[in-house]
């Protein structure tokens, strides 16, 4: 059996002497795509980013020799009135990677934005349209890995299933392993190969059509399950 591009043990977090997560294990394979799933405040962004060592932690966590991980926040604060431009931001990755700006042009056409786009003020893209740019932001450095918390915030729902469409259509053509914070169980279902279910500690982890079931989903979103499951949102 390969081994696995992560794997976590016991992990717990703390913050001022209260845990936001409590011994959480899972293994997850190379090119899997794993679904973060949980009510707000659960720790699903603490989890991300305990897995590239930006919190601390408890336990372990382990990634397969050579992962190369790209991440995107859930939220990044651009100051709108800024003259900054979409060539000007990914230049900033570009340079601290070494790499040369034709990598900005290729990426651009992955997310199938046109050149012109580059051009922009990146106070002036839409919520759907900054995110793309943010996936050509993380795929440069070529990452076997990607980590996205909430790809779709702020997007409507024809845009965020292009965004979900975008990363998945991605992953197949570059075959890395993709973790992603949702709330949408209907695209969960559709494009998750498993599920990590949590709230402060590991609820359910598997297929979504294993461990999406009526009694795991209360018991992560209690009173709120059906709301999640029919609307994806809170």
């Amino acid at each position: 059996m390969p081994e696995p591009v992560l794997s976590v043990k016991n992990l717990s977090v703390s913050f001022d002497g209260k845990r936001a997560l409590s011994d959480i294990s899972a293994e997850v394979a190379q090119g899997e795509s794993i679904a973060i799933i949980g009510p707000n405040g659960s720790g699903k962004t603490v989890f991300l980013r305990a897995l590239i060592g930006a919190v601390p932690h408890e336990g372990e966590v382990r990634w397969a020799a050579g992962a190369r991980i790209g991440y995107v926040p859930q939220r990044i604060d651009l100051e709108r009135t800024l003259p900054l431009t979409v060539r000007d931001f990914l230049l900033t990755r570009v340079a601290s990677l070494g790499l040369v700006h034709d990598t900005i042009r290729k990426n651009m056409g992955l997310v199938r934005l046109p050149d012109s786009f580059l051009e922009k003020k990146l106070g002036s893209l839409s919520a759907g349209q900054l995110q793309r740019v943010l996936i050509a932001f993380a795929l440069l450095g070529d990452p076997n890995v990607l980590l996205f918390d909430e790809p779709t915030a702020g997007v409507d729902l024809p845009r965020e299933e292009q965004i979900y469409e975008t990363l998945h259509r991605l992953q197949d053509e570059k075959h890395f392993t993709l973790f992603l914070v949702s709330h949408d169980l209907s695209l969960v279902y559709r494009y998750a190969t498993k599920v990590l279910c949590i709230n402060q500690r590991l609820v359910c982890y598997g297929t979504p059509h294993h461990v999406l079931t009526e009694e795991n989903l209360h018991h992560l979103y209690g009173d709120r399950v059906l709301y999640h499951h029919h609307h994806g949102s809170e």
